[in-house]
């Protein structure tokens, strides 16, 4: 009798899986292939995404090397390093916006400079730090023509413990106060800035120096 029940058992079972297999291997076999798609899928998307960092890779030492050889056409280059910066792999995009930027600073376009330094302190896709490096740059370059209150306004954040920038936002804002006619709160500030062993050594002299000419 056992072996009878066991025997029923199996069979009920063999034909529970074979209904299962008519009724639901359709959709079965499709959520296969769709995992088997999403797999090559995703090979073939890290594929891509490898061959285009290299291609960016190879196209930023290239550009670099240009404007190193004597008598480099830097604007030419800062067009390429720009158009990197919006075609590239993600990394160089970054790189190449912070290069075409230095650039345009050098060769007089600062306009040019502060829209790209801009974009980038504003981009949540790009790291903290790197961002943080972007504004200061805008404030440093628009020191003399920016609103001082939106410059303060940037530098605040900047000029915090912890920040990375901090020691050179903290001689930003001094010079910003000098600018608006503030001598004593410069000088103050800066002598500050001399002071804190944290900061990099060569600022701190410079900040010495700047401090010690302002003669207030």
């Amino acid at each position: 009798m056992p072996d009878i029940f066991d025997e029923v058992q199996e069979e009920l079972r063999a034909e529970r899986a074979r209904r299962l297999g008519v009724r639901y291997g359709g959709l079965l076999a499709g959520i296969a292939l769709v995992a088997l798609l999403g797999v090559g899928g995703w090979q073939g998307w890290r594929w891509h995404s490898e061959r285009q960092a290299l291609a960016s890779a190879a196209t930023y030492l290239e550009l670099n090397r240009s404007t190193e050889a004597q008598g480099a056409d830097l604007k030419a280059a800062g067009v390429s390093f720009a158009a990197l910066g919006e075609q590239g792999a993600a990394g160089y995009k970054l790189l190449g916006d912070m290069r075409a930027a230095a650039l345009r600073a050098e060769t007089g376009d600062r306009d040019g400079a502060l829209a790209l330094w801009n974009r980038v302190s504003a981009d949540t896709a790009v790291p903290q730090l790197y961002r943080d490096l972007a504004s200061l740059m805008w404030a440093l370059h628009g020191i003399d023509t920016q609103d001082p209150a939106v410059l303060a306004a940037r530098l605040g954040p900047l000029a915090q413990p912890g920040n990375a920038w901090r020691a050179s936002a903290r001689e930003l804002q001094a010079l910003l106060a000098l600018r608006q006619g503030n001598k004593a709160e410069a000088k103050r500030d800066l002598e500050a800035l001399a002071a804190d062993v944290t900061a990099p050594r060569g600022l701190r002299d410079r900040a010495g120096r700047l401090a010690a000419g302002l003669g207030v």
